[in-house]
Order: C-alpha cells, then structure tokens, then sequence
C-alpha cells in the first residue's frame, strides 16, 4: 500500500526543504505543527495543520496539541481490518510517516545563565509521545529523526524499498533518540537535588557520539568517542584541535591524563604522559623550561609521548617540542608563531582547550565491569599543604613542604601502588601499577639515581610496613608525605626518626586502579 499521509514536527529544519519536495512529489499529505507548519507554508508548501486534523486549537501555549486520537490513533492503528475499521468509524486518517526531532532541551541548558524554568519549558511531551507511537507501530509506520536520513528514506520511497530491516533499524534509532533526551533531563535535574541522590535506584547516562575511531586500544578492537552535552568547562571532549592526524582511542586516554594532572598547578607547568602514567612533570616559571625539566626526567619515556600545559604554549616551548618525536600536545593556548613551528610536524595533533581554571561540572567517574557500571564521584579532593600533619621528630623546611606538595598532587594521578620521587618541582622517579608498595618505591628511586639525594617521595596510600622508608632512606630521600593510617604507621614514623627523614601524613588517600 503506497503511503499516503506524513507527520512533521521539527525542531531542527535541517533538510526540511528537500524532504517536503521528495514527500509532495511522491504525492504524499503533510500534516505539520505550529512552528513546522509556518516554515514549510513559508517555502511555498500546502500543509494540513494539526488542529485542523485534531478539529481541536492548541492549548495551553501549545503544550497540547498532538496529544489527541485523532493523531495518536493514525500513527498506532495497525492495518489489520479491525483498526482500519475502528478508523474509519471515527474519521480518522492512517499516519505512514512521522518525521519528529525534540524541543532543543540541551541547547537550552547549554546556554549560560538559564534558568531551571526555562529549562523545564523546553521538555517536549508529544515529540517523544508520536516517536514512541510510530517506532512501537514500526511495521506500519515508518519514523525518522536524524535529518541526515532524510536522503536515504526518499530514494527508498521513491524506489519502493523500504524493508522491514529499514523500519526496524530507524524504530530503533527513535527510541534511542527518546532515551537518550529523557537521559539528558534527568542528568540536568540531578544537579539541583542533594548529594545523598546522587547514586539514584536507575541511572541513564546521556552520551552522544563525537566520533567513530580507527579502533581502540588495539586494532582488532572498534571503538568510539562519545562526549556528555552539558559538559562545561576545558576537556579533551571541548579542545579544538588544530592540526595533526586524527586521534586515537590511546591518545584520547592519555591526553585526559595528562590534561587532570596539569591543571592541578597554579603556575606553569608541564606534563608527559606515556600509558595513562606521568613520566615527566615540572613546574618553571616559563613553558619552555617547564617542558626541558619535565622531558629530561625522562628522555627515554617521554618518546612518543602526550604533553599537556596549563599555560600558553609559545614559541621557544614549541621549538623543544618539535625536537622529538611526540603524539600530541595540549594547552589553553597556543601563539600563532608556536602554531607555525609546531606545523613542520604534521602529524602531530595539537590541541587548544581556553582556559583550565573554572573546574567542570563533570562529577561522575564512570568504569565499565563485565555486566555493570561502578560509578563513583571524580578524586578532585584539595587538600593544601597547610594541612599536612607532622608526624616525625625533625619537621619538614619550608621548601621541602612545597616539594610535598607538589609531589602528592603527582602520585594522585599515578596507577596505584603508586611512588614518585621530586626535586626542585621536577619528577625524577615513578614507580606506578606495582603489585607491592616496597616495590614501586624501588623502581622510582632507581629511575631518580643520585638525584634522589635531597629528594622528596610521595606515596598514593599508607606504607604497610617500615621497608619503603628504609629504602627511602638509602638513596637519600629527605622528606616524604603520605596518607598515613596503617595499623604499622608508628613502625615507619620510628624508621624515619631514626634515619633523619621529615615525614607528614595527609589523611588523603588516592588510589586509582
């Protein structure tokens, strides 16, 4: 049976011109509402409005005016003898197609300054009412959101070849569609109700795709990108890139890495990341020598790895860069004259987030288990070095307390066990994703050498026992701050008394598995 009779209802007019022309010449009735019905009208088109159908005004401001049988009647009614009868018994027409996409919710609350009033008036009822009708009727009505299907549904109506695989996979896509609108919603709600509600009975996470990649961590595996709608704030997600190849499952994890741990520093800094660990990090007063001081803790790491800064990128900083081989940068900002040197390199992908300093709203730290989620609230727990805690006999200097500081925000980030050794607010040890604390501790002073002598160390949990302090102690480590709180704390407080070492306990655990 030819189709005969079209619903429209677009908030998004993409390729509304197109569709109406494809529709009309196929000789189908469009029945459009308010909006919709005043630009296809505008484009020269005869349309049937809503009310004119329904024999109903919209009300109310129009929040009511789809939510009638005589529409929601056409699009259920299955055409079988009994429905098609019950039809004709009360005038009403089948719908064959229903085009609908939604009020424009998230791009409302994307919008600085809105208000949850404004917000909640941009909640669309009866678009998700007729898509949920026509995708449950599907083998009778064919429905379409994307705009970007509109050529793919004409040539197949024009050619007669719309199959059941066809109105399956856009049924499917209108309920993803729905879900994921009501997903958006309920995340945007959920940010003005009490922490105690954070972990709701049903959760609906509200993800859309960026875009599809090469693969993911190994290219046996496919994979995508897919970024929140209400994110704010610098991200990877947000960064514009400015050249370089595409990026990769890996260099998005690494970036992302690297892009939290910079920003944790106030003043310039820069970080290498290589495998999801920080291999070099260093805080200068210029982003040149941040980067020479991170990049030679660890030259041989830092091949091939992923750079992050918390300041602009000039264009000495993008001279040393182009020197090796890296996978990307990424920084608030880059000179035009960094931008043209970091261009010999091609390949290279550079990326600019704007400004790191307001945090982003992004609370949620999401891990996938075969068969669920654990969710759980971001570590972004500050903790200053004004509030270390003193526990051994000689108190840590002035300078070694800063060193502290800038040691702990570092093995924060850092796959536990985690151990990292600093000196002069450079990273010259890592021991990271260690089965043994004693054992993290070794591979980081071995990676500092000589210049562990003076040197800080930064654990990410307590020491359960006293060995990682007399291993400390051995290569010349000074000063160490940890989270204390092992029941064998005073074993390791003694080992430091003994051994002259200042140590502080932060109360702050930061695993991260």
């Amino acid at each position: 049976m030819a189709m005969q009779r079209a619903l429209i209802s677009v908030s998004d007019k993409r390729g509304l011109l197109e569709l109406a022309q494809g529709l009309t010449e196929l000789g189908m009735e469009i029945v459009s509402t308010g909006g919709t019905a005043r630009v296809l009208r505008e484009m020269g088109f005869g349309v049937l409005g809503v009310s004119e159908v329904t024999e109903f005004p919209e009300i109310l401001g129009g929040r009511v005016k789809t939510l009638h049988p005589r529409i929601h009647g056409g699009i259920l009614a299955r055409r079988t003898p009994e429905h098609m009868g019950q039809l004709a018994e009360f005038g009403i027409r089948p719908v064959d197609l229903v085009v609908v996409n939604l009020y424009p919710f998230k791009e409302t609350i994307a919008r600085q300054g809105v208000t949850l009033e404004e917000a909640v008036e941009q909640i669309d009822v009866g678009g998700p009412a007729m898509l949920r009708a026509a995708a449950k009727n599907h083998r009778h009505v064919l429905v379409v959101v994307n705009p970007d299907r509109y050529p793919e549904v004409l040539a197949a109506l024009k050619a007669g070849t719309v199959d059941d695989r066809m109105r399956l996979t856009l049924a499917r896509e209108a309920f993803a569609h729905t879900a994921h609108y009501d997903a958006v919603i309920a995340a945007y709600l959920g940010e003005f109700v009490e922490e105690q509600d954070l972990f709701p009975g049903e959760i609906a996470l509200p993800f859309e795709r960026k875009q599809l990649l090469r693969y993911g961590e190994n290219p046996h595996q496919k994979a995508a990108f897919y970024q929140d709608p209400r994110r704010r704030g610098a991200s990877v997600t947000s960064a514009v890139q400015r050249q370089g190849k595409e990026l990769s499952y890996n260099n998005i994890l690494d970036l992302n890495a690297a892009l939290e741990l910079v920003r944790e520093f106030s003043t310039p800094a820069a970080v290498i990341v290589k495998h999801n660990n920080p291999c070099g990090t260093a805080c200068r007063p210029s982003p040149a020598e941040a980067y020479r001081r991170a990049f030679a803790a660890d030259e041989v790491s830092a091949f091939g790895g992923i750079v992050a800064f918390n300041c602009p990128v000039d264009e000495e900083a993008a001279h040393e860069m182009v020197k090796i081989f890296l996978e990307a940068v990424i920084a608030p900002q880059f000179t035009p004259e960094a931008l043209a040197v970091l261009s010999d390199k091609k390949n290279l992908r550079v990326l600019e987030t704007g400004d790191l300093t307001p945090l982003t709203l992004d609370w949620m730290d999401v891990r996938k288990v075969n068969g669920g989620l654990l969710v759980q609230q971001a570590d972004r727990q500050l903790f200053p070095y004004t509030n270390f805690r003193v526990v051994t006999r000689r108190a840590p200097t002035p300078e070694e307390l800063v060193e502290m500081d800038f040691a702990f925000k570092i093995v924060k980030h850092v796959k536990s066990n985690a151990i990292v050794v600093t000196r002069e607010q450079t990273l010259i040890g890592v021991g990271a994703g260690q089965m043994n604390r004693v054992g993290a501790a070794r591979i980081a002073l071995e990676q500092a050498g000589d210049k562990a002598l003076g040197a800080v160390l930064a654990s990410d949990a307590f020491f359960p026992f006293a060995d990682t302090v007399v291993a400390a102690a051995e290569a010349g480590i000074t000063a160490i701050v940890q989270p204390g709180g092992s029941m064998r704390d005073q074993e390791s407080i003694e080992a430091a008394d003994a051994r002259g070492i200042a140590m502080v306990f932060t109360g702050v655990r930061h695993f991260k598995h």
